[in-house]
């Protein structure tokens, strides 16, 4: 299952950072789009982003 980062996200970038397989991006341009996104293509669920996330942003896709 996918995560998704809501609009809680700040950008602060740890989520993408411990990504193992960087499918974390900013949105562009930033002042549309002001949070990151996660390639559901190519997200694994390890889950790290979750929990490195420091406003709590990032959820499970069911959720």
């Amino acid at each position: 299952m996918t995560r998704v980062i809501t609009s809680l996200c700040v950008r602060e970038g740890a989520c993408a950072t411990v990504c193992p397989v960087e499918c974390i991006v900013p949105g562009k341009p930033e002042d549309k789009y002001p949070w990151y996104y996660i390639d559901a293509d190519t997200c694994i669920d390890c889950g790290a982003c979750e929990s490195e996330c420091p406003v709590s942003a990032i959820f499970p896709e069911d959720e």
